[in-house]
């Protein structure tokens, strides 16, 4: 099975790949990529079967994740951040909120952003700001987001809120509400070095939507972080990483055992050197990646909580690892490129648009901050598991 989802994902990124340039040239959504997601049933490949979705696990997850960043990184981290808040409706829930929404994911119907950024804490996921009221029996939302991947195309938004005024930061609920249940204004723009076809505008939100739309218990979304969300982004976004850095390296390797034979000497025993550099990158990334994977997906199998504080460190440990090794093989992949087939964004080699994608990496949830959480974790860790 995971062999079909993966050949549908290679029949998809064509049409990633052809995109790529131009969406990151004009720093849009990429519409047309995302349509294809729809047609093909990518769009739903974590929705499980009893609401029409195929019900891919975390292996051909991260496979197809890897495809579609070798295509487009803009468009797979989009995506892969939409099975992340797909996974938390499917998991957390109500029975009514997943027969409402799942089915329309499944049709590619529906396409879910994450709004958990606010401007007074940042990206803090387990903490909010905005509280979350009733009216009338529905959940009131008022709320201000400066960084929403999608902003302006998705039908549908997962929510983070403080779960009452007068209540704690880390008290958070989560809720989710469909577009048209709400007034969006986007604000700002989004002029960035790289992963520039995320769209990643602010929006202001604010509506009324149903108390069955509360996806966990009101206050307790670190449940839903923990268990869903945080180990879909760390795994799906180191995926699509080393995808868009493998696709590179293989165009790279190609040109240099092309009939012209344009860059460095390959003869040269400082320019293998450096390939192989690039690739233990990788191989390094490819390895944790494929270790962390089957760790998440066995405690889920068991029933198993993902909250032991080493199961939290070793997906912390991924994600910081795969932003800073396949920054480092982009790096040196533009090293052994040079200024004209590498630097240059004429190359027919996309080294420079991937080299700006992958500065990102380590930004996208910071790894300052996933260190620091590491470390304290490491102090309930006496025996030192390691992955």
């Amino acid at each position: 099975m995971n062999d079909a989802f993966r050949e549908v994902a290679l029949a998809t990124v064509d049409v990633l790949r052809k995109y790529a340039a131009e969406v990151d040239e004009r720093a849009r959504f990429p519409v047309e990529s995302f349509g294809a997601l729809r047609e093909s049933g990518l769009l739903g490949l974590v929705v499980p079967g009893e609401y029409g979705g195929p019900g891919a696990g975390l292996d051909a997850f991260a496979d197809v994740a890897q495809v579609l960043g070798g295509g487009c990184l803009s468009t797979a981290l989009a995506w892969v951040m939409h099975c992340q808040q797909v996974d938390a409706i499917a998991r957390f829930g109500t029975p009514d909120l997943r027969r409402r929404v799942l089915p329309r994911v499944a049709r590619g119907e529906l396409y879910i952003a994450s709004v958990t950024t606010e401007s007074g804490k940042g990206g803090h996921l387990l903490t909010a700001e905005a509280p979350l009221s009733t009216h009338e029996g529905r959940l009131r939302i008022e709320r201000n987001a400066p960084v929403v991947t999608g902003a302006s195309v998705a039908e549908g938004f997962l929510i983070t809120m403080k779960g009452d005024a007068d209540g704690p930061a880390q008290a958070v609920s989560l809720v989710y509400a469909d577009r048209t249940d709400l007034s969006v204004t986007e604000t700002g723009e989004w002029d960035t070095l790289g992963m520039r076809g995320t769209e990643s505008l602010g929006l202001r939100l604010s509506g009324e939507v149903p108390a069955d739309q509360a996806v966990g218990e009101p206050g307790r979304f670190r449940e839903v972080a923990v268990e869903s969300m945080i180990p879909m982004a760390h795994l799906g976004w180191s995926a699509c990483w080393l995808g868009a850095a493998r696709a590179a390296l293989s165009e790279l390797v190609s040109s240099l055992r092309g009939p012209a034979r344009r860059g460095p000497d390959t003869e040269s025993e400082l320019v293998r050197e450096r390939l192989a550099r690039v690739r233990i990158d990788l191989e390094l990334t490819s390895g944790y990646l494929h270790r962390v994977q089957q760790e998440v997906s066995g405690a889920r199998e068991a029933g198993r909580s993902l909250g032991a504080a080493v199961t939290q460190i070793h997906l912390n440990t991924l994600k910081v690892a795969a932003s800073e090794l396949t920054f480092q093989a982009a790096d040196g992949m533009v090293q052994l490129a040079g200024l004209s087939g590498g630097y240059s964004r004429t190359s027919p080699l996309p080294l420079e648009r991937t080299f700006r994608d992958l500065r990102a990496a380590s930004l996208n949830y910071a790894n300052d901050r996933l260190l620091t959480a590491t470390g304290a974790l490491m102090l309930l860790d006496r025996s030192v598991a390691l992955g």
